[in-house]
């Protein structure tokens, strides 16, 4: 059975239902074999990354940034789970299997930095883009919460033992 490890910071009852979408797209009956193990940013560790054969990441955008939760994450996680930096300490190409993530980011009013800052990060992990990112300005719709389901099922199925 493959693991599918969804890590978010849901403060807001806007991203708690986007996490909640994403999640139950994880458990969607099409798909069998996948085992989803979801954590809050600031419990999620570097043996969760680990164990994980694909990852669901969900923030906030902050000030054009990502949450502090998931930079926490990050921060804890980066080298154990195999992030690589050059010489200069700027990301660098991480080598080894790429396994998939997706991401949805919720902001007030712009997801740019945010989405900039996660992907900036994960470049250097040994991860790789397996959906478009899911960006949503403003109150939750019922179209954003079905891409969320999209979005969940979409990595689910990616893992899922051949």
């Amino acid at each position: 059975m493959t693991t599918l490890l969804v890590v978010h910071h849901s403060p807001t009852s806007s991203v708690r239902a986007l996490t909640d979408a994403v999640v139950a797209g994880t458990h969607d009956d099409e798909i069998q074999g996948v085992t989803v193990v979801v954590r809050p940013a600031l419990e999620a560790t570097a043996e969760d990354v680990l164990a994980a054969d694909g990852y669901l990441l969900g923030t906030t955008a902050n000030f054009g940034y990502m949450s502090g939760a998931l930079k926490h994450f990050f921060d804890t996680i980066f080298l154990e789970a195999g992030g690589a930096l050059s010489d200069d300490g700027s990301a660098g190409g991480a080598g080894g299997g790429k396994k998939p993530f997706g991401l949805w980011v919720h902001g007030r009013y712009d997801t740019t930095g945010a989405v900039r800052s996660v992907l900036s990060i994960v470049q250097a992990l040994p991860w790789r883009q397996a959906a478009e990112t899911l960006e949503v300005i403003g109150d939750v719709t019922d179209a954003h919460t079905e891409a969320a389901y999209e979005l969940g099922g979409t990595l689910a199925a990616l893992v899922v033992e051949p």
